[in-house]
């Protein structure tokens, strides 16, 4: 960015402030302060906390025009946030290096390599769905954006690794770049994918267990139905404050087309009912939000009922790292775990405080030595 550029874009910082600050201060005239108030406890900051969002529109009003401009003349939004072209949105994760990444890389391929130990020792099977960057599978709407040398390298890396630690991971990338010529399998104002998407990567996940896996129980057929289609403002449009003065200037929404997917032979409460399920599907929003229909369309393609232990807002690891120590696993084991796992996940660290550290400490431990047996063999 030029100097004139950023002088214009601090001038333009001062005015915005300066105008909501001169309103904010004609506003204060008729605040009262409640009687006696406890400064301890904070009663007398919540007073005035209320009055603020009450009395103060200018506060929105100030958001939606801040963002307007940085939007409009430089391109921007909020930090997290990376604009591409066509309407397209991206989050900053796919693009920029972690700080201490190749460290984190390697301290989580330890624990993805100590999870699947602790699995083998209960006779369970764990497959690794490595959901691919949104970056990666829609390069061309990126624009003058490029993802760092550290996040292009991901996907590639971190199968070599899980296949050298004899995890299968069946590629997903090449069905889905495939998909892409019959429908959109990411949305573009949203970090997951389409139900189309996650229906073509269920289809190829289960032609692989199909042919290697004999799963137990009998096949069941299941019915996929699109129940609705409306339009759908992604998570990534949080982003770009600029509603509602300035909602139009936001991409166009997603069309989303809702699935549902039901036994052909039960009804209404028995729907997947079977206590003796033999999958089980762990991961993040990409399985666990229903709008994505992911684990219907696991069951659909496997002819199988599962077990959805899949978590939002958790990232991959600490939803699997609770499935270990649940009591589901240990009175219910399945055949198969299908461990759904975004690639830009794998250079980032989770917050794992709720687990006892020697555990986990263990676990990677178990990784290392795994690690060592596959390099020695």
């Amino acid at each position: 960015m030029s100097r004139t550029f950023k002088t214009l874009h601090v001038a333009l910082f001062i005015l915005v402030m300066l105008c909501t600050s001169l309103l904010a201060l004609a506003k204060l005239g008729g605040y009262r302060a409640p009687n006696n108030p406890d400064l301890l406890d904070g009663e007398l900051t919540r007073s005035f906390e209320h009055y603020y969002d009450e009395q103060f529109p200018l506060k929105q009003i100030g958001i939606n025009l801040w963002a307007a401009l940085e939007y409009l003349a430089f391109g921007e939004g909020r930090a997290g946030l990376v604009i591409g072209e066509d309407g397209w949105l991206y989050s900053d994760e796919e693009f920029d290096p972690v700080a201490n990444g190749q460290r984190q890389i390697r301290d989580n391929l330890d624990l993805i390599r100590g999870v699947q130990q602790q699995l083998h020792k209960q006779n369970v099977h764990l497959l690794l769905a490595i959901v691919p960057a949104k970056t990666r599978l829609y390069p061309e709407h990126t624009g003058e954006h490029h993802p760092s040398a550290q996040q292009d390298s991901l996907y590639p890396r971190f199968h070599s690794a899980v296949r050298e630690a004899g995890i299968a991971a069946p590629d997903l990338l090449g069905p889905l770049q495939a998909g892409k010529q019959n429908a959109q399998m990411f949305l573009r104002t949203d970090t997951h994918w389409t139900p189309e998407g996650a229906d073509v990567a269920a289809q190829a996940l289960s032609e692989v267990i199909n042919s290697a896996v004999p799963l137990r129980g009998e096949p069941q057929e299941f019915v996929t139905e699109t129940v609705q289609t409306r339009e759908h403002e992604g998570d990534l449009t949080h982003f770009l404050p600029l509603a509602p003065l300035f909602d139009n200037l936001l991409p166009a929404p997603d069309n989303l087309h809702l699935r549902e997917t039901h036994s052909a032979q039960a009804s209404g409460d028995d729907l997947f009912g079977d206590s003796d399920l033999p999958v089980a599907l762990v991961g993040t929003s990409y399985s666990a939000n229903p709008s994505w229909n992911f684990a219907g369309a696991l069951r659909q393609h496997l002819k199988r009922d599962l077990t959805n232990q899949a978590e939002e807002g958790q990232g991959p690891l600490v939803p699997m790292l609770k499935y270990l120590q649940s009591d589901e696993l240990k009175n219910n084991p399945p055949q198969l775990v299908i461990w759904e796992f975004p690639e830009r996940y794998l250079p980032m660290a989770a917050d794992l405080k709720g687990f006892e550290p020697n555990w986990i400490a263990a676990l990677k431990a178990d990784g290392k030595q795994q690690k060592l047996a596959s390099a020695s063999r």
